[in-house]
């Protein structure tokens, strides 16, 4: 094929929906570019398998630069989904769309008609909830969204030690009010993830006007007389192009989403020369306003198998294996990270500023380390608005060649003081009676009394990307704004951007349901042009 009416870049969870959603309409030839392998590996449809698919060979890993602030001696690393799905086939499928006035601050940033009530009717189309049916969510859309069936036992003493020091139980993080403890939803039906590429690829494949390739990276975007007309991508070795009838799609995440944008003359026109690279359209916003969640890993060591680390041993992995396979039920269908909270690092904060997740489990995550004897469990944390900006630029004009990533973590002061806050009050919430009992001592930071200048330096170094990056093309109408409110790229026609960098700000959560809901109004918007 040498020809389609949209070419969509990026598999990922908006790319999965836009390629569904366009395909609906059989007149239009749709191709969807995929640079990782189809999700065939069955990791990705176990939830309990997150551990796997959190650190094995679906993800590709990509430097970025800490600040001063961090204290980092080695390079850091952060990873990125490189697989049919994106990160909705990897992730922990938590299942949070942030709150109200996120998308009133998008709004007053000039992505006019993304405020709640715009945004609100493309989630309830999406979901398909097997608890709620109301104002807030919808049972008839393609999305799986679920509880977990199996909870552990100490998920809910964490749920109680929470309580204990005076957070109310909230039965739905999504009604619009975050403040409190609960369980999380997941994007998973009936014990199997629900990826975007189960719940939207899947059933749109037998359409013949919908072509998904996979194993194809593609190095940049034709332009001619202003115009997005095609892209060239690298498959098998060999260099090849495919033309766009009507447009070109950009849905290749926050960090590649800019990349290929000034890998085809589009961005800031120095940082262009500088590399060799034609200017097409100075467009000075591209890489710029890149924001991502940074995160704490608190770390202890359990004084019994009182977590799900005790299934790594032979016996227990097998009896789990076997109840998921008759029953899809156990601790299988688990993500692992069942219960959670959002509350407040700093008071003055209308809504809560902190996200918390219970992990049952120690090891499970790249980078984050098992404990002695093998039974622990983690307390990750993140700030959720953070303030500071950072960005990507090119580290050269080669197509291969990793962008550079500066994420300018704590480049504002004030971060820095809410997550050591906010890791103080995960440490209070630790030593609980509730949840104290299962605790044999705190591994990381190292056990024994901490001051807040210790938890704060603490902070500073092992302190890790999140890997919700957003912003790097935002909407909006003024000059650093890369794509107008339809998501259309300023400057250039027949392109648009559908991925996580248009947010203007991060949402207060996981964006996973966030980016299939950009694609689900995005596509809602082209129908109706």
């Amino acid at each position: 094929m040498t020809e389609a009416d949209y070419i969509i870049v990026g598999g990922g969870s908006t790319g999965c929906v836009m390629a569904s959603r366009l395909s609906e309409d059989q007149d239009a030839q749709v191709v969807l570019l995929e640079e990782g392998p189809r999700d065939r590996n069955p990791y990705i449809h176990i939830p309990g398998a997150y551990y796997k698919t959190a650190q094995g060979p679906l993800l590709k890993r990509m430097p970025w630069e800490p600040t001063d602030a961090q204290n980092r001696e080695e390079q850091p690393t952060m990873v990125q989904a490189s697989v049919l799905g994106g990160g909705s086939s990897v992730n922990a499928m938590i299942y949070i769309r942030g709150n109200p006035d996120d998308y009133a601050m998008w709004e007053s940033l000039g992505a006019t008609g993304w405020g709640y009530g715009d945004v609100l009717p493309y989630f309830r189309k999406a979901e398909a909830n097997n608890r709620f049916c109301n104002e807030a969510h919808g049972i008839d859309g393609p999305l799986g969204v679920s509880d977990i069936d199996h909870i552990h036992p100490l998920t809910r003493a964490w749920l109680q030690a929470c309580q204990q020091k005076g957070l109310p139980l909230n039965p739905d993080f999504n009604s619009g009010d975050q403040a409190g403890c609960g369980l999380y939803q997941i994007t998973a039906r009936n014990g199997r993830r629900s990826s975007a590429a189960v719940a939207y690829l899947r059933p749109a494949r037998k359409r013949r006007n919908l072509t998904v390739t996979t194993g194809t990276r593609v190095q940049r975007i034709l332009i001619e007389k202003g115009r997005a007309v095609g892209v060239e991508y690298v498959t098998g070795g060999n260099v090849r192009t495919l033309r766009a009838r009507r447009e070109v799609i950009l849905s290749a995440g926050a960090i590649n989403t800019p990349k290929l944008l000034m890998l085809s003359g589009i961005g800031p026109a120095e940082e262009l020369r500088r590399h060799g690279i034609a200017v097409t359209h100075d467009l000075p916003g591209v890489g710029q306003n890149l924001q991502d969640h940074i995160e704490i890993s608190l770390i202890y060591q359990l004084n019994g198998p009182h977590s799900y680390d005790k299934y790594k041993k032979p016996h227990w992995k097998a009896l789990a294996g076997l109840n998921y396979l008759l029953f899809k039920g156990g601790p299988a269908a688990s993500n692992l990270i069942e219960g959670g909270a959002f509350w407040w690092a700093d008071r003055a904060e209308k809504h809560p500023d902190m996200q918390y997740f219970m992990v049952v489990g120690a090891g499970i995550e790249e980078g984050v380390e098992a404990v002695p004897g093998g039974n622990g469990c983690t307390i990750n944390l993140g700030q959720i608005r953070p303030r500071s900006r950072g960005e990507v630029r090119l580290t050269s004009a080669d197509p291969a060649m990793h962008p550079r990533v500066i994420p300018n973590y704590f480049g504002d002061p004030q971060d820095l003081e809410t997550i050591t806050d906010g890791t103080l009050f995960a440490l209070e919430l630790m030593e609980q009676s509730a949840i104290s009992r299962y605790v044999a001592r705190r591994q990381l930071p190292e056990a024994g009394p901490i001051t807040r200048q210790q938890v704060r330096r603490f902070c500073q170094t092992a302190a890790h990307a999140a890997l919700h990056p957003a912003g790097t093309c935002r909407a909006g109408r003024d000059d650093m704004a890369v794509v107008d409110p339809e998501l259309r790229v300023h400057g250039i026609d027949g392109l648009r951007v559908a991925d996580a960098s248009i947010m203007p700000t991060l949402i207060s959560g996981n964006p996973n349901a966030v980016c299939i809901m950009i694609g689900e109004k995005l596509a809602d918007m082209m129908r109706r042009a």
